[in-house]
């Protein structure tokens, strides 16, 4: 599966996680007392709205951007590189803000994209920084925009995928930024992704089969004709990333002939290979490449936490630097266009992340800004990186966050058991790194220690590990987080009756069928946008996502088939509501695309039939997830008053953590005390 795609499916987004509750609940006095004497942060610090986020340089390196809230809403700000004074916003956004922006190559326009209400019909937007004129460079209804490649050869002009003449193929559009002008250059009937080159030329195309292979296709003129294949078992683990400056060849991350990922260059005309780059144990992941010559020059890997290798001897001594001094999760995100600054996002798991910006000719690092300087100086907690073995021998590599008083060593030994959230990430074909996250610092202020498990299926850790989640939904996949439960109550963490599980999409899966499946392992759980069917869930994909069902169907299971009807029904928490015997909460954005409302509904109402008790929470402005800050305060305002009665955990009073939220509690609000609506 391409990667661009690969972040779509099911993966929960990245949510800017962010009050109110009073009441003295007989569980949650069950807490350690030595949490008692950390001071409560306020849910307000860790779900709002970030100071400043995304930071990034212009391409003439003279201008900086960044996210920063306007009016409570998320908008993009310009000014001069590293000049607070002067920057001014330069978007108007009063609905759900702008999520991400980027620089257009010719750093007099920004791009970013807009969906309406999380349905996820994306437009693409630029807006002159001069003069402030906005362009939907994408007007039509019910589409959903790509941006594909732009070229320093042609500052100016992007290259867009549009689904406006068939939903499910996105052809290929080359838009002028000025005017505004498209201009076909592509159908991609039957394409699920097309490779632009340095001139902004189709080059190469990626064909899925109807066994869920994929077949790397080549441009002759007026016809396409095959390359090369990539097999099943290799579609999330090779992707093409790049040409190099002649045209003439493409970079990859290449795992058909090894199990971990390689960084490869392939000649066009004879498909000769050159490895540039491998680790045995995880897959290379980010590659820098110069913004001028296209050659590779430095990349990471990423095991526990990421570490930077240069590719060129030049970079030796930056990459040396940025692994010495930045030891918390690290990501170049960008340069400019003459290679001497580079962007670098940076994130310590107990500090607010910080942008920072690398001079790489005097080897000088800078903060750009901290985005969430509210939280120095508050009791943050350490995240340590961990090894797991699943019962099966695989390495599960997993994070574990404690309560700051627990664990004074810092050592990630706690000095008595506590409470513990199993936090399930979403993809599955994603994973957890190391870094802040709201969400845990949250968990762990509140008493609880925090364990998440890459399980099999998780991305990164080669392609047999990946691979071995194939068809294991509510099986190996979910064994893994029992294994890791067990490891936490043997290492003295928590108890066996203490362990709470929680998490989005695919997490909000491995919830609910951890209270259908395994009811007695978990005190509770909560249901973030997760999957109750998976027949339905595959029924029911966007039709943009045709080129792609078949990676699902062999994955997952294959609804075309009795047995594979039969392998979905097994999976499935819907069927075996009768099992749950533990408090669950569900959140639901209304307009989600990959997990309909239906997947939420169909389970709450199973469960009102069999007078089972059930909190549901919708909200009718969100989609795959929640993106207003005000929807996400609200949500974790429940969630906590929720954790706090079923897994003994410290709670804030609710206050006015429903000002402005959308929130509604169609069903069972009162399962959970002290929250009300009003």
């Amino acid at each position: 599966m391409p990667k661009s795609f690969r972040i779509l499916w099911l993966t929960l987004i990245a949510l800017p996680f962010s009050s109110h509750l009073s009441y003295a609940d007989p569980v949650t006095q069950h807490a350690t007392s030595s949490k008692e004497t950390v001071e409560l942060i306020d849910r307000k610090l860790l779900f709002g709205n970030p100071s400043r986020f995304q930071g990034r340089l212009s391409p003439n390196g003279k201008y900086m951007s960044f996210l920063a809230p306007q009016n409570g809403v998320m908008n993009v700000w310009v000014g001069e590189r590293g000049d607070f004074s002067s920057v001014k916003p330069v978007t108007k956004n009063t609905g759900r803000g702008v999520p991400n922006h980027t620089w257009a190559l010719d750093s007099e326009h920004i791009l970013f994209s807009q969906d309406k209400n999380g349905d996820e019909n994306w437009h693409l937007y630029s807006i002159n920084i001069t003069n402030g004129k906005q362009k939907d460079l994408t007007p039509f209804a019910e589409i959903s925009a790509r941006f594909i490649a732009q070229s320093i050869k042609k500052p100016g002009i992007v290259m867009v995928g549009i689904n406006d003449r068939d939903p499910k193929w996105h052809d290929i559009y080359e838009i002028d930024l000025t005017t505004g002008k498209r201009t076909l250059k592509e159908h991609a009937t039957g394409l699920a992704e097309v490779y632009i080159d340095n001139d902004l030329q189709v080059r190469l195309a990626l064909k899925p089969q109807p066994s869920g292979d994929y077949l790397v296709m080549k441009r002759l003129r007026d016809r396409w004709a095959p390359f090369f294949e990539i097999p099943f078992e290799d579609t999330q683990t090779t992707h093409i990333i790049g040409f190099d400056e002649s045209n003439q060849g493409i970079y990859m991350l290449d795992s058909r002939y090894r199990n971990t990922s390689a960084l490869v260059h392939m000649q066009l005309k004879n498909n000769n290979l050159k490895i540039l780059a491998s680790s045995d144990k995880v897959d290379v992941d980010n590659v820098l490449f110069h913004p001028q010559t296209h050659e590779p020059i430095a990349y990471s890997t990423d095991y526990i936490r990421p570490i930077w290798h240069a590719l060129a001897d030049e970079f030796k001594p930056l990459a040396e630097r940025i692994n010495k001094e930045l030891t918390g999760g690290t990501d170049i995100l960008a340069q400019t266009l003459d290679n001497r600054y580079w962007t670098i996002y940076t994130d310590e798991s107990d500090e607010s992340p910080v942008y920072k910006i690398l001079d790489t000719k005097h080897a000088k690092l800078e903060d750009l800004f901290v985005t969430h300087p509210a939280l120095t100086d508050l009791p943050l907690a350490k995240m340590h990186g961990v090894v797991i073995k699943s019962r099966d021998n695989f390495d599960l590599v997993s994070y574990l966050t404690l309560p700051v008083n627990s664990d004074k060593n810092q050592d990630g030994k706690p000095e008595s058991p506590v409470p513990m959230v199993m936090l399930v990430h979403g993809g599955p074909w994603g994973r957890d790194g190391y870094g802040y996250s709201g969400l845990n610092q949250w968990l762990a202020n509140r008493g609880y220690a925090v364990l998440q498990v890459n399980f099999r299926s998780s991305t990164g850790f080669g392609k047999t590990f990946l691979n071995a989640g194939n068809k294991e939904w509510a099986k190996a996949m979910h064994t893994d987080i029992i294994d890791a439960k067990e490891w936490a109550v043997k290492q003295g963490v928590t108890g066996a009756d203490q362990v709470a599980i929680m998490g989005g999409s695919y997490g909000g899966y491995a919830t609910l069928v951890g209270l259908t499946f395994t009811p007695d392992e978990f005190t509770c759980g909560v249901d973030i946008v997760g999957p109750s069917n998976l027949q339905t869930l595959l029924e029911s994909i966007p039709p943009y996502w045709e080129s792609y069902k078949q990676a699902f169907y062999r994955a997952v299971g294959d609804p075309t088939t009795e047995s594979g009807q039969k392998l979905l029904k097994e999976r499935s928490p819907l069927f075996k509501v009768d099992n749950i015997s533990k408090p669950l909460l569900i959140g639901q954005g209304a307009n989600d695309p990959r997990v309909k409302k239906a997947e939420s509904d169909q389970i709450v109402t199973a469960m009102k039939k069999k007078d089972i008790p059930v909190t549901y929470v919708l909200y009718p402005d969100e989609g795959h997830g929640f993106q207003k800050p005000e929807n996400n305060l609200s949500f974790f305002a429940v969630a906590e008053a929720f954790l706090g009665s079923c897994n003994g955990g410290r709670v804030q009073p609710q206050g006015d953590a429903f000002t402005n939220s959308s929130i509604q509690i169609p069903h069972g609000i009162e399962y959970i005390p002290g929250i009300r609506l009003e």
